[in-house]
């Protein structure tokens, strides 16, 4: 049985307990996803199913592996090398009228 509580946002990778993103939302992607007290939208757009963890400090924003991993812009924290699934054609949507590109994170997307 897990007890794991962590979730990786599907958008931007970041791991965090649940409840920090119920609490603080997430700190990437909040003003786009809302998941501060949105407990629909943590279900939706986050996943516990996550595979590999990358450390990204101040210092190491321009690494290679940063880049890699398109989180390069991001803020500091640990962030998922790959999140099992995708968000849903509505939050794609909201993406898009944002101007953003939806890039899955599970390894489906080709460069």
């Amino acid at each position: 049985m897990s007890t794991r509580t962590e979730r990786a946002c599907m958008l931007c990778g970041i791991i965090k307990p649940y409840s920090t993103f119920r609490k603080d939302g997430c700190i990437n992607c909040e003003s786009l996803l809302h998941f501060q007290e949105n407990d629909e939208n943590i279900s939706e757009c986050t996943s516990p199913s996550f595979e590999g963890l990358v450390a990204l400090g101040r210092e190491n924003r321009k690494s290679w592996v940063a880049r890699w991993l398109r989180i390069d812009t991001f803020e500091p924290g640990l962030y998922a090398v790959k999140v099992n699934g995708k968000l849903s054609p509505e939050y794609i949507g909201k993406l898009e009228d944002n101007n953003i590109i939806y890039r899955p994170r599970d390894g489906s997307a080709n460069d």
